[in-house]
């Protein structure tokens, strides 16, 4: 998820009452939320498909990394003490308090990455395989609203002296679990009367079943389906009725093309993004003294050369005409 989620999901829960039980509860809540996007830096050096949603991610970086950020911020909250800036209405801060807290944040970032399309590899490094939900967009403003008011309104209730502060928080936090249940349902639904009307239809029997969630609407699902013959995208709609439109065209993957081969062993970012793929696809032209091959993922474009993560290589002939 993206980390405005996370970090109002921190937020949430400090406001749920994790942020009663020590001094710097709640910094530590947004922070360890966000704690596991570290590796974005990669992003930076042309290397974030293969290191995105792993390492850091995975069972060890989650036993360490809430024990760094709860040290540094024991450290600062010592320094401020000993600089006299340390402000007076901060309740003591207690390692163990706030190791928990850093656990809780760390472990709901997981738990939320995991709901998309996009994936994470839980068991990283002691195994690289992905695991999806498939069950909400990657940015979903509903979860925004929903935990927004919810902080907000507890926010509120404090600042008016009110009893029960907590409630809202608490009430936002079941409020998007049972949304992400019925999101769950959705998506399954609509994978299964895809399957169906594809067999009815005679048009292949289905390998994979894909139901991507988009952004802002709910009852609506980016369909794609997988046959022997290569991929066909579509679109289910949940309300009023159940109802399924797939495209007349059925796009091969020439994934068994040897130019995927070649592409993969000359370029280390294609190699990563065929390692990082889920439903992969490509495009190859072949020119005078040149193959093009452009890799895609059907899960974020129905076009290989459409949509923001598309890779190309281009590969030089070694032929009589092309010395």
């Amino acid at each position: 998820m993206d980390n405005i989620a996370h970090a109002l999901t921190g937020a949430a829960l400090g406001q749920a009452g994790l942020k009663k039980l020590t001094g710097l509860a709640m910094p530590a809540l947004i922070l360890s939320a966000n704690l596991p996007d570290i590796d974005a830096v990669t992003m930076l050096t042309g290397g974030g498909l293969y290191w995105r949603r792993g390492w850091t991610h995975g069972p060890i970086a989650l036993a360490v990394l809430p024990v760094l950020l709860a040290a540094t911020l024991l450290a600062f909250d010592r320094w401020q003490a000993r600089r006299g800036k340390r402000p007076d209405c901060r309740e003591p801060v207690e390692l163990k308090p706030l190791l928990l807290v850093c656990y809780i944040g760390a472990v709901s970032h997981v738990l939320l990455d995991l709901l998309n399309t996009y994936g994470v590899r839980l068991l990283m490094p002691f195994s690289e395989r992905w695991f999806y939900g498939d069950v909400l967009f990657i940015v979903d403003p509903w979860i925004w609203l929903g935990l927004g008011i919810g902080v907000w309104l507890s926010r509120r209730r404090r600042l008016a002296g009110r009893a029960s502060i907590s409630r809202p928080a608490i009430g936002a936090l079941i409020a998007a679990c049972l949304y992400v249940a019925a999101m769950f349902a959705g998506g399954r639904l609509a994978e299964r009367y895809t399957a169906l009307e594809i067999q009815a239809s005679g048009l292949g029997t289905p390998e994979r079943v894909l139901a991507s969630p988009v952004i802002v609407n709910p009852f609506r699902r980016e369909m794609l389906v997988q046959t022997a013959d290569g991929y066909r995208f579509g679109e289910y709609r949940l309300t009023p009725i159940p109802r399924l439109t797939l495209d007349t065209a059925t796009v091969p993957t020439n994934m068994s093309d040897p130019a995927i081969a070649r592409a993969a062993e000359e370029s280390r970012r294609f190699a990563d993004f065929l390692y990082w793929s889920r439903f992969p696809y490509a495009s190859i032209e072949r020119l005078d003294c040149f193959t093009s091959v452009t890799i895609n993922d059907g899960r974020y474009s129905r076009r290989p050369n459409g949509g923001p993560f598309r890779t190309s290589v281009m590969l030089p002939e070694t032929t009589s005409e092309c010395p």
